[in-house]
């Protein structure tokens, strides 16, 4: 039988299983089938698209010259908004799908779309040492675009879809955050179209009250539509130590101690139990060891938090070394740990080989394809946070992890919180060594209820003057979001920019219940 009929005949009998079985009782239970045969070659598709765009934009020198044409169609949607009365608030035209967020974003449907069509990487500036690029310029497409000149940001905050303009007004965080901060204390100048459709830039000593109050504000002050970003000279290879710790006590002591030592250009932590995790410490470097270069984002190699998990089960030390890119982009082939759900066998060597090439999927093709019997079925038995809680209450919070979701592996990532104006800030008045814990997968707390369990959550993270990641789902009430986040500088700057009119309060936006 020739190739192109066996093909056939294997499609036929799928098809024919998918009628048995009903179309969404495949696509709840037996995703992978779905996922394998049309969203894994269509992320492929996507990909190709938006790097040959990318290329195409920096050979032709067209994104410099077009950028102000296309701010100024920005200003005049918002005019025209203004001129049609300022009946409904405006957000952006991009589709809710498009974002990495688990959140559907139901406003979409109900406000003024304004459609801000900005992707690209506006200007590398060595002297300054500061690259200018446009809100929806990916972490993939940036690091891809400053390697190769000498160059790179940071703090890389991790999978290569998430945007400058999400990391911005969200947040975002990565394993040098206990050098650098947040994403949004790289950044060093902010440009927007505000309310009544004027182009503003504010820096730290420009318009400073907009520039502090613009992170986590969830563009709910005007559109983003231009960044500068800090640079810093790139190195070759990432020389990363692993080392198995036992004891939650001396998990929490190890993390701590490695997280406050500045030589370490990165400090992660992977948690795989109560009493079990693998501390790594990071030093960039241009020399390597070539028996010990390990290219992790090689699609044939093994998920990067499986290849960790190795040294804990083989309970040694180890030192490897990974090329730059290969390292802030380590956890995105496997979506952290997420695509294990989703696909159970990927990590198995014969799929690796024949079609790790493929991995990961677009988090914004699941959330298209994933339809509302699986959305719920994820709502309900599945969690998606990051909280950021005190280090000196790691290990306080790690128990409470356990109590109320118990889910492994747990993401450990430190991060100086310095004490500037804006809606998160540490409690006293000098920066303060702060910790983001993950949770990923599905909870094997019996009774496992996703409201409850949250606001327990929620409740303990306010206790300790912790925040909650607001890319997740959200259960607190208006007053607790408001004791959680400082709203002083927010909420001035929306009274004094006609902002209320214009866009809805961060917490309408997205907490589950102002949402439903």
């Amino acid at each position: 039988m020739s190739p192109v009929w066996s093909l056939g005949a294997g499609l036929l009998l799928l098809l024919l299983w998918v009628r048995h079985r009903g179309l969404e009782a495949v696509l709840v239970h037996h995703r992978w089938v779905f996922v394998c045969l049309f969203l894994l070659p269509l992320s492929i598709l996507f990909d190709v698209y938006y790097q040959l765009r990318a290329w195409a934009v920096w050979r032709l020198h067209s994104a410099p010259r077009q950028h102000a044409q296309r701010v100024r169609h920005i200003q005049a949607q918002v005019r025209e908004w203004k001129n049609e009365g300022s009946k409904r608030y405006m957000c952006t035209g991009r589709p809710g799908w498009l974002t990495v967020s688990l959140r559907v974003g139901k406003y979409k449907k109900t406000h003024k779309n304004i459609m801000i069509n900005l992707m690209d990487v506006l200007e590398v500036d060595s002297e300054r040492q500061v690259v200018r690029v446009e809100p929806l310029v990916t972490m993939g497409q940036l690091t891809a675009h400053l390697n190769p000149m000498g160059w790179t940001i940071p703090v890389v905050p991790e999978l290569d879809d998430l945007t400058v303009g999400g990391l911005i007004m969200g947040t975002g965080i990565e394993s040098s955050s206990h050098i650098y901060g947040l994403f949004q204390h790289t950044c060093v100048a902010y440009e927007l179209v505000l309310a009544d459709g004027s182009l503003v830039r504010c820096s730290p000593t420009e318009n400073s009250d907009l520039f502090y109050a613009v992170p986590w504000s969830c563009g709910t002050l005007g559109f983003l539509v231009a960044a500068e970003i800090k640079m810093i000279p790139a190195k070759k290879y990432v020389k990363i130590h692993y080392e198995p710790v036992r004891g939650l006590r001396k998990i929490c002591e190890k993390f701590t101690e490695e997280s406050k030592k500045k030589e370490n250009s990165f400090v992660e932590g992977l948690v795989y139990s109560l009493e079990e995790a693998v501390i790594m410490t990071g030093v960039l470097t241009d020399e390597a060891e070539q028996s010990k270069i390990n290219r992790i984002g090689n699609y044939y190699k093994p998920w990067f938090f499986k290849h960790v998990e190795k040294y804990l089960k083989a309970d040694r030390t180890g030192v490897e070394y990974i090329p730059s890119r290969h390292y802030y982009h380590r956890h995105t082939r496997s979506i952290f740990w997420e695509l294990q759900d989703i696909i159970p066998f990927g990590n198995n060597p014969i799929f690796r080989y024949l079609f790790g090439w493929m991995v990961p999927p677009k988090i914004s093709l699941l959330k298209l394809t994933q339809g509302e019997a699986i959305r719920k079925l994820y709502e309900q038995h599945h969690v998606v946070q990051d909280m950021l809680v005190p280090m000196k209450s790691l290990e306080k919070s790690i128990q409470t992890f356990h109590v109320d979701l118990n889910v492994y592996p747990l993401w450990l990532c430190p991060f100086i919180l310095p004490n500037n104006p804006g809606m998160v800030h540490p409690k006293g008045d000098e920066a303060e060594l702060y910790v983001d814990i993950g949770a990923y997968g599905e909870p094997k707390r019996k009774q496992f209820e996703a409201r409850a369990s949250m606001r327990q959550m929620e409740k303990f993270v306010r206790s300790v003057h912790g925040f909650q990641m607001l890319y997740a789902d959200c259960y607190m009430t208006r007053e607790e979001f408001w004791d959680m986040f400082d709203g002083s500088l927010y909420h001035k700057l929306r009274e004094q920019m006609n902002c209320k009119d214009a866009f809805p309060e961060v917490y309408d936006k997205i907490c589950k219940a102002a949402r439903h």
